[in-house]
Parts: C-alpha cells; sequence; structure tokens
C-alpha cells in the first residue's frame, strides 16, 4: 500500500505524515510544515484553498 502524503498548500511542500500543525476547515483538514504556513492559512484561508481548487 502506498503511503499517503500530505500537501502543505501554503508554500506548496509534500509532507510525508500528519503533522501537529492542523487546521479542520469545511470538514477538511489542512495539514501544515510549520506553526508559520499554518498562521498564514488561518488569517486568510479562502485565498490559498482557491489555489487549490
Amino acid at each position: 500500500m502506498a503511503k499517503k502524503k500530505y500537501k502543505d498548500i501554503v508554500c506548496r511542500k509534500w509532507l510525508s505524515k500528519e503533522t501537529k500543525n492542523l487546521v479542520e476547515k469545511d470538514g477538511k483538514k489542512y495539514y501544515f510544515c510549520c506553526p508559520s504556513c499554518k498562521e498564514k492559512f488561518e488569517k486568510d484561508p479562502e485565498k490559498y484553498i482557491k489555489l487549490v481548487g
């Protein structure tokens, strides 16, 4: 079975595992590589969600 990967949608870095830098929005989980990316997302989540599509 392939490992599940997660993408930090702020800096677009691929993460090999779930991190403690997590935000749940509209029933979806978003993982971030660091607290800084998480904070940027929390300030303007719609900006980053639109980039992902």
